[in-house]
C-alpha cells in the first residue's frame, strides 16, 4: 500500500468500494512507488462522462530534474468500466453522496486506487466517535495499571 486516507473513514460513512486505475506519467509512477503521494483532501468527480481525480498530490520523483511545467496537483483521469461509470453517475445524482479516495496500492505491478462511495457524517456523529474512543483509552489505561 502506497497511501491511505484515514481521514475519509472519519468524515464519511463508506457505503461501497470500487477499484479503479489511474492515468499517470512515468516519473509519477516512480514517485508513487517511493510513497510520495497524498490523497487526503482529494475526491473523484465526473466530468463529461469520464471519472477524474481532483486534489491528489504526487511529489516529483527527482525535484531538481523535473519539468518546469509539472503540476503535482493536476487533475488525473481514472480508468473504470463503462457499466461501473453509469452506476456511479446514477449514484452521484443522489443527494449527499461523494466519491472519496481511500487508498493507493499495487496490484499485479499496476497502481490502483480504491474509491469509496460515501455519505458525509454529521458533526454529532464525529463527536460521538471521539468520545467512545477516549473512553476506551481510559478503560485500557486503568486495566494496564492493575
Amino acid at each position: 500500500m502506497y497511501a491511505d486516507n484515514r481521514r475519509a473513514s472519519f468524515d464519511y460513512e463508506i457505503l461501497e468500494k470500487f477499484q479503479v486505475g489511474i492515468v499517470l506519467e512515468g516519473h509519477e509512477v516512480k514517485s508513487i512507488r517511493l510513497g510520495r503521494i497524498n490523497v487526503a483532501g482529494s475526491y473523484a468527480k465526473i466530468i463529461g462522462n469520464e471519472l477524474w481525480l481532483v486534489g491528489a498530490t504526487i511529489s516529483p520523483y527527482q525535484p531538481q530534474n523535473t519539468a518546469s511545467n509539472y503540476d503535482p496537483q493536476r487533475t488525473r483521469k481514472l480508468l473504470v468500466k463503462k457499466s461501473e461509470l453509469r452506476y456511479l453517475i446514477g449514484k452521484l445524482q443522489e443527494k449527499g453522496l461523494t466519491l472519496v479516495p481511500l487508498s493507493v496500492y499495487n496490484k499485479n505491478s499496476l497502481i490502483k486506487l480504491e474509491l469509496g462511495l460515501g455519505k458525509s457524517k454529521k458533526k454529532s456523529d464525529k463527536r460521538e466517535k471521539i468520545k467512545t474512543r477516549e473512553t476506551e483509552r481510559k478503560i485500557e489505561r486503568t486495566l494496564k495499571q492493575y
